[in-house]
């Protein structure tokens, strides 16, 4: 089957995601600070390629009425430059409440707001590729 790559495309970071060979978990593995759109991409080659990454997923940003905003357009053109630099095929997936999901457990864990900041986007990264494989499975 293969692994599948979940991104939490933000202003500032890239929260990265790996599921296991089985397609079942998924586990946060970075968060890239972004820098030019090249490097970005750059790190993501060299993810995508030590993970043996068959596919990614990047999480959509919905407004709660189902439309999409500028943020959305945003994350749509990145998934779209993301399949012509990876050649790897790239889906979309609804992320409305990943990042409130994250900081909620994390809240919840009682870490200390310093590492939230740090391990956030990766989590949220983590839980939209989780929601995207139940949903492969349901």
């Amino acid at each position: 089957m293969g692994r599948i790559m979940g991104l939490d495309y933000g202003d500032k970071t890239i929260g990265v995601a790996v599921s296991d060979e089985f397609g079942w978990t998924a586990q946060g593995v970075e968060v890239i600070r972004r820098r030019k759109p090249e490097d970005d991409e750059l790190r993501l080659q060299q993810l995508t390629a030590e993970y043996e990454v068959q596919s990614i997923v990047v999480g959509l940003p919905k407004n709660m009425n189902n439309t999409i905003g500028p943020r959305g357009e945003l994350c749509m053109a990145f998934a779209e430059s993301l399949r012509e630099s990876l050649r790897l095929p790239v889906s979309m997936w609804d992320e409305r409440l990943s990042t409130a999901a994250a900081q909620r457990t994390l809240l919840e864990a009682d870490v200390s707001r310093k590492k939230r900041k740090m391990v956030v986007d990766k989590m949220a990264a983590a839980i939209i590729l989780q929601n995207y494989l139940d949903s492969r499975r349901g």
